[in-house]
Order: C-alpha cells, then structure tokens, then sequence
C-alpha cells in the first residue's frame, strides 16, 4: 500500500468517527490528514507529508474554533427556554408585596404569591419591571422562584 493510499484510508477513518461524535473538530484532523495525502500524491518524503498533514490540520481547527460552530454557548439554565420550558409563559399577578420601608412600584424587591400550573409559586418582580397587577412574562427561574417581567 502506497503513501497517499495509507493518508486517505486514515482521513475516511476520521470522517466515518466524526459521524459518530459531531462536534466537527475530527472532520478538521481529517482535513489535514488528507492535506498530507495530496503531498505524498505529489513525491514529497515522509517528513514533509507529517508537517503539512499537521499543519493544515492545525488551521483548520484553529478557523473552526474562531467560527460560531466552535464556540460553545454557555446559557445559564435558569435562563434558556431550551432546558426550561416555563421560560417565556405568561401568569396574571393579582397583588404584589413590597419590602419592607419601599413604596415604590419599581421596587426589585417586589414578590407575589401566583397560582402557576397548579401550584403555587413565590414571584419576583425582575429589575426594570413595574409591580402593578397584571399580566407578567417568566424571564427566569431560581430554585422555586419565577423571575417575571412585565408583558409587553
């Protein structure tokens, strides 16, 4: 088996484990790889086909982590209507409590007591909202706290 035959088998190799993990930085190395096997196509020794397989497959992980394909979102869960799905409802607040000493109707420290799918649950007005009853929007979720802001 020949150089570049041997650089190809080992970049479909890369490609067939890329399907099975997804994330994309495999299909870089294989890149790479088959960088190296167009150089042995073309009569370069050994060394030469290690450093270009190596450093074109160091440029394009390099570009793929510049990318918006390789930079992980880090969403806090509390806040992504993906893993909570209570984010963006809407509940009705009848009446808000305010904190001792305010009297304030954008006080944060505004808290309700809701019905919400059957249960009932501690309310926090969220900053930038104003505490007048009505209809209110779940922004956030703290242990068994909604962070809500008004609906508008």
């Amino acid at each position: 088996m020949t150089d570049w035959m041997i650089w190809f088998a080992v970049a479909c190799a890369l490609v067939i484990l890329e399907m099975a993990t997804g994330t994309f930085y495999l299909l870089m190395i294989a890149i790479g790889v088959a960088g190296g096997g167009i150089v042995a196509l073309s009569g370069a020794s050994g060394t030469w086909q290690c450093i270009i397989a190596a450093a074109i497959a160091a440029i394009a992980t390099f570009a793929l982590r510049r990318s918006r394909f390789g930079r992980s979102e880090n969403l806090d869960a509390s806040r992504d209507p993906g893993v909570n799905l209570d984010i963006g409802q809407t509940l009705e607040v009848a009446e808000w409590r305010h904190a001792a000493g305010t009297t304030s109707t954008t006080s944060t420290t505004s808290t309700a007591r809701v019905m919400y799918r059957g249960a009932l649950w501690d309310v926090e007005l969220a900053g930038g909202g104003t505490a007048v009853p009505g209809v209110f929007r779940i922004q956030e979720i703290r242990g068994n706290r909604l962070i809500v802001i008004n609906n508008s």
